[in-house]
């Protein structure tokens, strides 16, 4: 698992070096690397990059962007989840 973040975080600062930081490549490994946080529970890590992935998708592609939906639609769910008691608790 952390092999795994670190290998993401190193492509995420690679692409954003070569490619920009408004590149929609570093801006969809963003959002890989934030989704792949929350998979594996790290759900309060996870909100800052989607955030910040969200606002630049907003910025750089526009709200009515399938890109930009979908990460707002993900952030809501991720909220949702964080709201709902786990089953058995």
């Amino acid at each position: 698992m952390e092999e795994a973040l670190a290998l993401g975080e190193e492509t995420l600062a690679l692409q954003r070096r070569v490619l920009g930081e408004d590149h929609p490549d570093p801006l969809r490994t963003a959002y890989n690397l934030a989704a792949y946080l929350a998979l594996v529970g790290r759900v309060g890590v996870a909100r800052v990059p989607g955030e910040e992935t969200l606002q630049a998708r907003r910025r750089v592609l526009g709200e009515d962007h399938p890109e930009t939906r979908r990460t707002a639609n993900w952030l809501a769910r991720l909220a949702k989840e964080q709201e709902e008691p786990r089953s058995g608790e």
